[in-house]
């Protein structure tokens, strides 16, 4: 085969910033130029690496993601640019600067595998960084920094601009992932026939294996080694931030940790002198989108566009999940991981492993990148048993958006010529789903739910009913003191009530 064809990672650098005095902290381009000489350092190929790039693509900033996140200090206006002059990478042409998701970075890595075999691509970085404890330490200290920078010129646009949730959705309050995902653990509590407290009780354990991975991983943020009682359990230093999610339940973003991996074709590996050890190969991936909106979803305990992009990983790579030496799952609340193992027939306590980082609640949740870690991680773990395949799994939105692969040192049996992730993405598009009601009206029923909470406690709540016909809605309660305890005790879920609407937004009351 024409070698110049074949892709390979050959690179993968990562980095955790601890510095506690903001004014001596790395900025986002120094930690993203930090981790991209780091991916260069381990190929062995240095500074002649980045000076071959051709290709960068940055993963999209948390500040430019939520307007929670939105830095005070400056905007990076071009961020790829910037970074290649910082580089060196003066023959870079295609600069990339994604739209928002936690499955860009595999996303990235499948197309840009896919360029190298078009021909276009000869040496591609990846790269994201997040300094968001810098950020926030700056802002408590009341310490002015300057993190903008403007080279001119704009980047290309990678991945899907629409915004992750609808106007009757933002209406009610449920436009944030602290507030779907707890919606979608209820369910499927339901789903599984538990209890409160018994589900309470499970989500710590699953977790604490989790927080058991980080505990060993130095550039894991939280390693203290946490229980499943010291998980599951609300205390004052571990308060509900939505139920039924604890502080020690969620994603932690308010970290500085960055990672770059960097892709050539075997050619260019090959010219660059980087040793045939180093080289890592992505086997099998591909992309899906469930119904965009989680008020279209056909249900809230399985996700139909996980489940095709698992089976057309694993039918690429020529491999059964019983070939997969090690996992990385994304891990940003505990649902998310119980639906992947759902689709992937994976026992939550598979004496592998469901992660090697610590996922995004210990490790860190590193806004749209935690997967370039995860990722870097996977090519450290196939490296050092030469011939085993590892699985890599990517999710963006509120279990909306997904990428898999799977890694090992060994080339795929077969020329590297993913599926055109359109030809499934249509019969994803048909997956049947209940009729949504934008305003409702009359006797309904809760299908799932979650209780909001702020520093002082229960705020509110946001309900996804069915009307007597069967169609969904969306809601809000009256914030009523009682009825908001109520709902994180006794079990909501098939609560019969009425629904009432203003002309924007519905009321639900249960009877």
């Amino acid at each position: 085969m024409d070698e110049s064809r074949i892709p390979v990672l050959v690179g993968c650098g990562q980095f955790t910033q601890r510095e506690p005095d903001p004014r001596a902290a790395l900025a986002p381009l120094d930690l993203m130029e930090t981790v991209a000489r780091l991916a260069a350092d381990d190929s062995g190929a240095g500074a002649s690496l980045l000076a071959s790039l051709d290709t960068l693509a940055v993963i999209r900033l948390f500040a430019d993601t939520s307007p929670r996140f939105a830095s005070p200090f400056g905007r990076q206006a071009n961020p790829p640019k910037s970074l290649a002059g910082r580089l060196g990478a003066h023959n870079a042409s295609r600069l990339i600067y994604t739209h928002p998701g936690g499955n860009m970075p595999q996303y990235c890595v499948n197309r840009l595998c896919e360029a190298v075999t078009r021909g276009e691509v000869g040496a591609a970085l990846v790269v994201g960084a997040e300094t968001l404890a810098t950020q926030k330490a700056a802002q408590r200290a009341s310490v002015t920094l300057d993190w903008a920078d403007d080279p001119g010129g704009v980047p290309q646009a990678w991945g899907v601009a629409t915004r992750g949730w609808s106007d009757t959705e933002e209406r009610h309050g449920a436009r944030a992932a602290i507030y779907t995902y707890p919606m979608i653990e209820n369910a499927i509590r339901g789903h599984l026939g538990r209890s409160v407290a018994e589900h309470q009780a499970e989500m710590g354990r699953l977790l604490a294996r989790f927080a058991a991975v980080a505990a060993a991983n130095p550039l894991a943020d939280r390693r203290a080694g946490y229980s499943a009682e010291q998980i599951a359990q609300v205390r004052p230093d571990n308060p509900l931030i939505a139920f039924p999610y604890t502080r020690l339940m969620s994603a932690n973003a308010y970290i500085d940790q960055g990672a770059a991996l960097i892709v050539t074709s075997v050619a260019m590996a090959r010219r660059l002198g980087i040793a045939r050890e180093k080289w890592v190969f992505l086997q099998g991936c591909a992309d899906a989108h469930d119904h965009w909106f989680i008020s279209d979803r056909r249900d809230y305990h399985s996700s139909p566009a996980m489940n095709r992009v698992f089976a057309e990983t694993f039918k690429m790579a020529g491999a059964t999940l019983a070939d997969i030496a090690a996992i990385d799952l994304y891990s940003c609340f505990a649902s998310a991981v119980e639906i992947a193992c759902r689709e992937l027939g994976l026992a939550p306590d598979d004496p592998r492993g469901l992660t090697l980082t610590g996922g995004l609640p210990y490790f860190g949740g590193p806004g749209n990148n935690y997967v370039s870690h995860s990722i870097a991680a996977m090519m450290e773990r196939v490296r050092a048993t030469p011939g085993t395949r590892g699985l890599v799994t990517a999710n963006g939105n509120y279990v909306t958006k997904h990428s898999a692969g799977i890694y090992s040192t060994e080339p795929p049996a077969q020329p590297f010529a993913p599926v055109d992730p359109a030809s499934y993405q249509a019969e994803l598009d048909r997956v049947p789903h209940p009729r949504f009601a934008d305003l409702a009206e009359g006797a309904a029923r809760v299908e799932t739910y979650t209780v909001t909470h702020d520093r002082q406690g229960p705020s509110g709540a946001i309900v996804i009913g069915r009307l007597a016909d069967d169609s969904r809605f969306i809601a809000n309660t009256p914030v009523d003191a009682g009825l908001l305890a109520a709902m994180q005790t006794e079990d909501f879920l098939g609560r019969q009530g009425q629904v009432r609407n203003d002309g924007q937004r519905n009321v639900f009351t249960p009877n």
